[in-house]
């Protein structure tokens, strides 16, 4: 007999630099249309975050930027509820920008969280590098 896979989301992939960037709010989890290189190409952990934003563009959201293996940067269409998609349009409107944090693909569907955030100034980025250098005790 087999083994079962498990039905937890494993991380595929983190946009650190999303932490260091923004103070991000509230995560939403939202499904993405593939085809099969780019699911293959995503479960091989080839795929980078880093330069990628999403966009709401005529009551869609779009992933734009996703490195996908030697494929160039491409637009993915991500799926949420016509809520959610009203709800981060307004947080967008305020100010704000959609920022995709990590991409889930240990079971069945992939899906990417996004969270909505506010670009730091210099002085706060500063201060999250010192408060990172101070849990690890290097003060």
């Amino acid at each position: 007999m087999g083994m079962k896979k498990s039905k937890t989301n494993d991380m595929v992939t983190v946009n650190r630099r999303a932490r260091y960037d923004y103070a991000l709010g509230d995560e939403i989890v939202v499904g993405m249309v593939l085809t099969g290189l780019e699911v293959r190409s995503i479960r091989d952990h080839h795929v980078q975050l880093r330069g990628s934003f999403v966009t709401v563009r005529n009551g869609e959201l779009w992933l734009n930027n996703l490195t996908l293996g030697a494929e160039t940067a491409r637009n993915i269409k991500l799926l949420a509820t016509r809520k959610q998609i009203v709800a981060l349009e307004r947080e967008r409107v305020a100010g704000s920008t959609i920022v995709p944090v990590r991409i889930l693909g240990g079971a069945r569907y992939i899906k990417l969280v996004i969270a909505v955030g506010k670009g730091k100034k210099k002085y706060d980025k500063r201060e999250t590098i010192k408060k990172r250098d101070i849990e690890r005790g290097r003060y």
